[in-house]
């Protein structure tokens, strides 16, 4: 029985079975949100783009085929060395801690998918918008995908069994002490594995507060990849803008 590692994202994000799981994601939403945010954002042809927490790399890959100049960087070492293989002049990937600044400066920012507040320590959070900060330019504008807190929790699916590639993941999700947890429980080849995912439930209220010691300033607020209006208790995501 594989255990979590003191980061446990750092183990599970790394292995094969992380993306196995979520291969399913959509790829036509993915791209039609890049569309939507680069457009509101109007981002230029050129332009610099730091994709945080990148994974494999699908939100760079894209948005270096719309002609934006995009770093995309990662924890995981395996997820790097896969997204490289598509690297050219204007698309480069490094293994970095989002919790640093990356030390050069960008016209926006991404940290997409729910890629935040994944963190041991609860200051890791702040550091991470000040490191955000510190890579926009001073017309620079960032923006952080994250799951919205109400809707989730009303919307919680306790229990589900996922087949994906002959392998049955065993899902059970809950609440607790201020955070989401995913257990994920399957076997392979003879051998068992267990993984939690955990997320702080961090809601709107909440960002604000980090966002004001963090010297940020808050310019929008959507609720979906289509850029609807923003609904505490109706919208999937919380999808923040700010410089």
């Amino acid at each position: 029985m594989l255990k979590d590692s003191t980061k446990w994202y750092a183990s599970w994000f790394d292995t094969p079975y992380y993306h196995i799981l979520y291969k399913d994601r959509d790829h036509t939403e993915a791209h039609s949100f890049m569309d939507k945010l680069t457009q509101y954002l109007n981002l230029n042809p050129g332009e610099k783009v730091l994709d945080l927490a990148c994974g494999k790399g699908r939100h760079s890959i894209y948005l270096n085929s719309l002609g934006l100049d995009v770093t995309g960087v990662d924890l995981s070492p395996k997820s790097i060395e896969h997204a490289q293989k598509f690297s050219n002049e204007t698309l480069n990937f490094a293994v970095h801690d989002m919790c640093k600044a990356y030390g050069h400066q960008f016209d926006a920012v991404f940290n997409l998918f729910t890629s935040f507040g994944y963190f041991d320590h609860e200051e890791d959070n702040l550091n991470t918008l000040k490191a955000i900060k510190a890579d926009l330019n001073s017309t620079g504008i960032a923006c952080i995908d994250f799951l919205n807190v109400p809707y989730i929790l009303n919307n919680l699916v306790a229990e589900e069994t996922k087949v994906v590639d002959n392998i049955s993941f065993d899902l059970k999700r809950y609440y607790k002490e201020g955070h989401i947890f995913k257990e994920i429980r399957f076997s392979d080849k003879g051998e068992d594995y267990f993984y939690t995912e955990r997320v702080k439930a961090i809601t709107l209220a909440d960002f604000k507060q980090l966002f004001e010691k963090a010297d940020i300033y808050l310019l929008d607020t959507f609720g979906d990849y289509s850029l609807s209006s923003y609904h505490e208790n109706h919208s999937p995501r919380l999808i923040l803008i700010f410089k």
